[in-house]
Formats: C-alpha cells, structure tokens, sequence
C-alpha cells in the first residue's frame, strides 16, 4: 500500500484529500504544519506528499525531505491555489516534482494519484 501524506493547515483539505484518497487505497497520513509534516517524515517517510504552498515553511520542509536518505524517492506535489510561475519555480527548486491546484476534488485526485494507487 503507498504511503501518502497531506501537509496543509486547513483542516477541511487535509480530511477531504483523505477520505478521497484512502478510498482509493493510500494508507493517508495529516500534518497540520511544516513541522508535524517534518517529524512524520522523519518517523516514517511516505512515498508521495502533496504540501500546500500556504503552509508555514513549505519550501523548507520540501528541501529538507530531499536531503534525507531514502529523500530523493519521494514523489512531492507542491499545492498552489492559482498557477502562480513565481511560486512555482520556488517550489521546484525546492525539490518539488509536480504541482497540485486547489482547490481540488475527487476527479483531479483520480486523475493525478491513480496511477499511483494502481500500482501499489
């Protein structure tokens, strides 16, 4: 089973994506803050994370996750509200692989994490 985290204070994404996505057969872990997401990450490294560019020190927890050893195989979605090129191009040279617009629902996770789900 893959193993999914969602980095993004708001309460209300992080428990949509994750009923969305567990129904699709991730085993979906939370973090409210950079931190909490760091510290889960360290414990337990998830094969993707989907990190919500709003969140307090995103672009530090993205970085630091690489820089771990098993990092580099982690797939990380940077998550923007709008395609905001600045914010973007920060994300990826971060470390992220690929980009996320919120607000989403189960049509977009379907489309982007079902290929993902297929092959665990």
């Amino acid at each position: 089973m893959q193993r999914l985290m969602i980095a993004d204070d708001s309460d209300v994404v992080r428990k949509v994506g994750k009923r969305i996505l567990s129904g699709m057969g991730f085993l979906v872990s939370e973090a409210a803050n950079g931190l909490e997401a760091l510290a889960r990450c360290e414990a337990e490294l998830p094969n993707i994370i989907v990190v919500d560019a709003g969140l307090d020190g995103a672009l530090e927890l993205i970085a630091n996750i690489r820089v771990m050893s098993e990092g580099k195989s982690v797939r990380i979605y940077y998550c923007v509200i709008e395609a905001d090129l600045r914010k973007m191009m920060a994300g990826k040279r971060a470390g992220a692989d690929d980009f996320l617009l919120k607000p989403f629902d189960r049509k977009i996770l379907t489309s982007v994490f079902g290929a993902y789900a297929a092959a665990a």
